[in-house]
This record gives structure tokens, C-alpha cells and sequence, in this order.
């Protein structure tokens, strides 16, 4: 490697020509750039005779293609520079074209320019221009460097490479502006002109290692320098034109979908439930990439395009891949996008035929209902990542929509899926007007199932009883006497909300003006006003009463897991067999009296029923298959950990029996929700014990 301080203006004069690798980025320099280049040449005139300004640096590599009187180079970093100082020279070009300025010897003219900085004049094709760029930028620089104004730009051209050059031209005519000043001052600019070797230095590390000025490059495209450029120039560009670019097109309309792809393609391949943090793609994707470095290129590649479209698909930033599908996933993506890993699986199976395409659209339904029901119960959303992740890797390829269904009907605690039962309370009785996914339920509830739909898209969120009825005499007397208590508690519940496009007519009309009004609830064509039209006055009986028609509608819309109970067992026992194969009692740290009684316990449990052992932090749980016993061994005694209540039990000898509710805190215990403790200090209460814990066994089977 070879590092020299040198101006811009040695670097690109001469028979040379630099090359922006394929896989480097599009110009993404804006005005705001500019103008801080702008400056700095400013900054660059205004100072010594002999100074300098430095800018930065710009590396590269030998590209194959140099002879004795021709250099070629691909340029590893400083594409953005190099190419915003070319637009510069091609705009002074011009204006001292356009204003036929002349001045000293050793001022600027058009053909000094041409030749030194923009042309190799004895070349020819692609060897005449001193700076290559990418598909269209390279295009239109080419059109600029023949003298073709930017008016005059045909096809497809590069809408920031067109406003770095008019930016320029308009800052030249400006009176004040010298050509000849700004000439010397990019004179004066320095770069640190860094050249590697071929076969010596590796230019993705220099690349990491450079600390260059500008925009920051993202995390995929730190992983496209990282795949391809240890390759040829002409491997690169095929790989690059077959593959990656398909991929990034997949993902043009969202700035950071490409890094989301990344970073679940990764987890989809290893089978992860932690999700990689964003700015940890690029270092996490080489780790991924060099732990299988006997896959060819091409193959990852083949197989990163194919997950990709199926990605994109699902974010919606490409055309849906399965025209069936699009509504289904239009509505589960509005909730959430978290979910990409599930679907890039369950889209696998499905090409491999399972599931059908009615199960797809089932699994996706079924998904939505899961995210709808629990925003409407308020449940966190923290962690739903690794929830989808977990069930994307257990999903059964023989059975995939049935495991899914298991899958979900085993999510508990505050991932749970929320019963039917839960669900409904929450649709009638929460307040669901300041919720996200309100618009979202008024919506489904007006189309679902049709084939004719409203316009919802025009729609706004209408209060039927008036959010302010403070000055609505009519309003008051309608609600009763302790109206304002009825308003507080039935504003923003279901049955008190609907769509409309006529919001600012409704306002807090009264309620017979809301339905007679021209465009009003009789002439309404919302379905969702159907029940509202004809009541001849609407209070807390009426909103209770369409409360409970649209929960129940909503029930249909957004069904429950409906999983078999055989299966969910099945699958519980499965899961703890494997927890229980990672480690024993015998691993638990005790002493041997204590091991002896702990292991009297067991044995008495396990002629009781075929029990299941699963060590959790420093307890033996038991499970037959539903959990009934926590055995923790202490200094001087065993703890039993029983689902039961306190009143249920009797203290026997050898026996101390607690009620864990009344005390303040209980160390190490894993299942807090049980609440009776029994300490066994003696063989003796192991008989008693044995009784308690059959109850519980018995109970843990109803």
C-alpha cells in the first residue's frame, strides 16, 4: 500500500482512467455536499499562495487493463468526491463555454479542462473518459462530458448527478464568481492518494478500516463490497448484474428494508431467535458468510435473490409473488413487519407444497388475528421477533399450518393468544378510538367478505355520540341524567364508532340531524351504519347493542388458533423431553443427606405417573405433562413448590407448610404462580408430602 498527500488535480490528469466498481454505490452526494465542497475550495482560494485544503482520500486498485501508456484503476473509496469534483470541472467547462471567458495563461479554458480532467483524448470507447461510473450515472456523465447540456438528457438519467451540475453552473454565474479563482482553488485541494497492491493488500479491510467523509454507507452495502469485491472486475459485474442487483431493486422504495432482508436471511439460515441488531449486520453476515466458505458465490447468491423476492413480497416493497395472497398479507403487514422470517418459511414449504394455497392464506389470517387481538387487549409487543422466529424453526414441513396452529396455542404468559372470551370483552368494553389498529378494525369489519368494498381508503373515524356534547343540550337529555358518566365510559367504545366521508357534517349534531342530514346515517352506503340508521335515538343501550353485533363479527373475521388439544399436548411433551435430556438432579449441587431425601421424593413421584424432570435454575420441576411439583433442595431441607392452595393442606410431622402470598419474597422459586410451599426437613414427611403432591397431580389433570 502506498499513501501520498497529493492535489486532486495530479491525481486525474494524465493518460489514467479510474473505474467505480459494479458493486459500489449509486452518486448519493446532494446539495448538501456540494455546497460543503463549494466551500472548501472557497476556503482553498482565500488562502496562502501556497496552500492547501485537505479533502479526504481516495483508494484503489490496479484494475488489469493499464499498459506502459495507459493506468487503469478501481476505485475502492472516494467514488462521491471524485465524482462531484469531475461535475464541478464539467460545469466550469461549460461556463466558460457559454460566457466566453478568458483568462491568464495559467487560467482555466475548456480544452485545458477537457484534456487534462475529463477526456484521454489518444483512447477510445469506454477508455476516452478519466472517470467511469455505474449503469445510468455513467450514462449521463458521459452525455455531460460530450457537451450535452443537462436539458438536453435523454432515456433514464441520474437525477443527483443532474443536480450536482446545475447546482454548479447556477453558483458560477454568479457575479462575484471568478472562473480562475475557482480553478486555483481546486488546485489546491489535497487528497491522500492511497494505492494498494494487487495480490498484497485486501481492499475490503482497507475499505472498513478508511475513515472517510460524506454519507455513511449502510450495512448491505458494506455486505456487497464484502461479496464481490475479492473478484474479478468481469465476475464481479455478471454476479453483480445477475444477482445483487435484482435484489437490491427488490428493496429501492425502503431505505433500510435491504439491512431488515439481511439481517433475517441470516436468522432464517441458522436457525436464530435472537434478533442481530441492525448496525451489527455487516460484521454478523461475514461471520455467517466465512463459517461456510465451501458454498460457491454464485449458489449463495441464487438462493439470497430467491429469499429476497419472497421478502420483498411480504414488506410490499415489491409486486406480491402470489396474487391470492396480497389481501391477506396487505392486512397483517399493516399490524406489524416483524414477522418476515415466519413468512420467508412458511413461502419454502409452501413451494414445496405444504402448505395449500388455502392454508397459506389461513396461516397469514391467523397471524393477523394474533396481532390484532392482542393490540386490542393492549399486550406487549416487545420480543414478537423472536416470538415468530421460534415458531418459523419448530414448524413441522409435514404438517406445517396444524404446527403452526399448535404453535400459537402454546405461546403463554404475555405472549399468549388471546382467548376468544378475552378478545370480546376487549372489543366492547376498552376504549379503542386512541388504539393504532382502530381504522384498522372499522375497516376489516365494513369489507370483510364482500366482494363489492367501500372506499375505506376516503373514510375517517366517526363518533356517533359526539365527543363533545358539553354544549349538546339534545345529546344530554338522550343520555339521561347522568349523561355525562354514560359519554365518559361509552365514547370510544366499538359500538360507538363507525366510518364516514362526511366527518365535519356530522360534528355534534344532534343525534336525529346526524341520521337525517343529507348524507347522513339513512343515506349512508357504509355498511357498518346499517344498524345505526333506523334507531330512533342511540345511548348506552344501543352502543352496548352494536357492541356486542360487530364483536361477534369480529370473531369471525379474526378467528382463534382453533389448534387440536392432542396436539398441543403432544407437542408440550415433546419439548419437554428435550428440556429434560439437557440435564439431571444428579447435576444440582446438595449434600448427601439432602440428595437422599430429594431423591426418596422422585421416587415417590414417579410411581405416581410416567413424570417428566425438567431442571430449571436450581429446582427439579415435574410435569405429567402439566406442571405439578417444583422440588428445591436447600441447606437443611427440601422445598416442595405445589400448585395448590393453602387451605387444602395439613402440616404433618416432619413438615412446615407456607403460604407464599403472605410473604415478601421466596429466593430461586421458578413457577411464582404456585403459592404453597412445603419444606421437608425429615424422611418422615416425605409420605406426607407424596399426598400433597398427588392432589396437585390429579388437579393438574382436570
Amino acid at each position: 500500500m502506498k499513501a501520498i498527500n497529493r492535489p486532486f488535480t495530479d491525481i486525474i490528469n494524465g493518460n489514467r482512467q479510474f473505474i467505480i466498481p459494479v458493486f459500489q454505490r449509486d452518486f448519493s452526494w446532494t446539495r448538501e455536499q456540494c455546497e460543503q465542497l463549494w466551500r472548501d475550495i472557497g476556503g482553498a482560494t482565500g488562502g496562502r499562495a501556497d496552500g492547501a485544503h485537505f479533502m479526504g482520500s481516495i483508494v484503489y486498485i490496479e484494475a488489469g487493463l493499464s499498459s506502459a501508456a495507459f493506468q487503469s484503476w478501481l476505485l475502492i473509496d472516494g467514488q462521491q468526491r471524485l465524482t462531484t469534483l469531475t461535475l464541478l470541472m464539467i460545469a466550469l467547462r461549460d461556463h466558460i463555454n457559454e460566457k466566453k471567458w478568458s483568462g491568464g495563461d495559467d487560467g482555466p479554458t475548456a480544452a485545458k479542462i477537457d484534456d487534462y480532467y475529463l477526456m484521454n483524448r489518444h483512447e477510445s470507447g469506454q477508455r476516452r473518459y478519466k472517470l467511469v461510473l455505474r449503469r445510468k450515472d455513467n450514462a449521463t456523465l458521459q452525455e455531460l462530458i460530450s457537451g450535452q447540456g443537462s436539458s438536453e438528457l435523454g432515456g433514464e438519467y441520474s437525477e443527483l448527478l443532474v443536480e450536482a451540475y446545475e447546482y454548479f453552473r447556477s453558483t458560477l454565474r454568479h457575479p462575484s464568481c471568478n472562473p480562475e479563482d475557482v480553478y486555483r482553488g481546486i488546485a489546491r485541494l489535497n487528497i491522500v492518494d492511497v494505492t494498494l497492491d494487487q495480490g498484497i493488500d485486501n481492499p475490503q479491510l482497507v475499505f472498513e478500516s478508511m475513515n472517510s467523509t460524506g454519507i455513511d454507507l449502510r450495512q448491505s452495502d458494506l455486505v456487497r463490497n464484502f461479496l464481490l469485491m475479492g473478484i474479478s472486475e468481469s465476475e464481479q459485474t455478471r454476479l453483480y448484474d445477475e444477482y445483487w442487483s435484482r435484489i437490491e431493486s427488490f428493496f429501492r422504495t425502503s431505505e433500510n428494508a435491504m439491512d431488515w432482508f439481511l439481517r433475517d436471511y441470516m436468522a432464517l439460515k441458522q436457525g436464530l431467535t435472537q434478533q442481530i441488531r441492525l448496525d451489527r449486520v455487516y460484521g454478523e453476515f461475514k461471520t455467517f458468510r466465512n463459517r461456510d466458505r465451501e458454498l460457491p458465490l454464485e449458489e449463495l447468491l441464487v438462493d439470497m435473490a430467491r429469499v429476497a423476492r419472497t421478502y420483498a413480497s411480504f414488506l410490499g416493497t415489491a409486486p406480491m409473488m402470489r396474487p391470492w395472497l396480497g389481501e391477506a398479507m396487505s392486512h397483517m403487514r399493516s399490524l406489524n413487519t416483524t414477522q418476515g422470517l415466519l413468512i420467508m418459511r412458511l413461502y419454502a414449504y409452501h413451494e414445496g407444497g405444504s402448505p395449500s394455497q388455502d392454508e397459506f392464506v389461513r396461516a397469514v389470517e391467523l397471524i393477523e388475528s394474533y396481532l390484532l387481538r392482542r393490540a386490542v387487549l393492549g399486550l406487549q409487543t416487545r420480543g414478537y421477533w423472536s416470538v415468530f422466529a421460534r415458531i418459523a424453526h419448530d414448524l413441522d414441513s409435514d404438517s406445517v399450518f396444524e404446527s403452526l396452529q399448535v404453535a400459537l396455542a402454546r405461546l403463554r404468559g404475555n405472549n399468549r393468544f388471546p382467548s376468544d372470551e378475552e378478545f370480546r370483552r376487549g372489543l366492547k368494553e376498552h376504549d379503542l378510538y386512541g388504539l393504532r389498529v382502530c381504522k384498522h378494525i372499522l375497516d376489516r369489519l365494513e369489507n370483510a367478505g364482500y366482494q363489492e368494498p367501500s372506499p375505506v381508503q376516503k373514510y375517517s373515524i366517526e363518533h356517533i355520540m359526539p365527543q363533545e356534547i358539553n354544549g349538546a343540550p339534545q345529546w344530554q337529555e338522550m343520555l339521561g341524567s347522568n349523561w355525562a358518566e354514560c359519554h365518559e365510559a361509552y365514547l370510544h367504545r366499538l359500538g360507538n364508532l363507525t366510518l364516514t366521508a362526511y366527518n365535519s357534517t356530522y360534528s355534534n349534531r344532534p343525534f336525529e340531524e346526524k341520521r337525517s342530514v343529507e348524507g347522513g346515517f339513512r343515506q349512508s352506503a357504509v355498511r357498518l351504519n346499517e344498524d345505526v340508521r333506523d334507531q330512533p335515538h342511540w345511548s348506552a343501550t344501543e352502543i352496548e347493542a352494536r357492541g356486542n353485533r360487530l364483536a361477534t363479527r369480529a370473531l369471525e373475521i379474526w378467528p382463534h388458533h382453533e389448534a387440536d388439544a392432542q396436539s398441543i399436548q403432544a407437542a408440550d411433551v415433546r419439548d419437554l423431553r428435550e428440556r429434560a435430556a439437557e440435564q439431571s438432579a444428579t447435576d444440582l449441587e446438595m449434600n448427601g443427606a439432602i440428595r437422599q431425601m430429594l431423591d426418596e421424593i422422585r421416587a415417590s413421584i414417579q410411581g405416581l405417573a410416567e413424570v417428566i424432570e425438567v431442571i430449571e435454575r436450581k429446582s427439579v420441576c415435574c410435569y405429567g405433562p402439566e406442571f405439578f411439583a417444583e422440588l428445591m433442595p436447600m441447606r437443611r431441607s427440601v422445598r416442595v413448590i405445589l400448585p395448590l392452595e393453602f387451605s387444602e393442606v395439613e402440616e404433618s410431622e416432619g413438615l412446615s407448610v407456607h403460604d407464599a402470598s403472605t410473604l415478601k419474597f421466596v429466593p430461586n422459586r421458578v413457577h411464582t404462580d404456585s403459592e404453597l410451599l412445603v419444606d421437608v426437613w425429615e424422611m418422615e414427611g416425605v409420605a406426607a408430602v407424596t399426598t400433597m403432591i398427588r392432589k396437585a397431580l390429579d388437579q393438574s389433570r382436570q
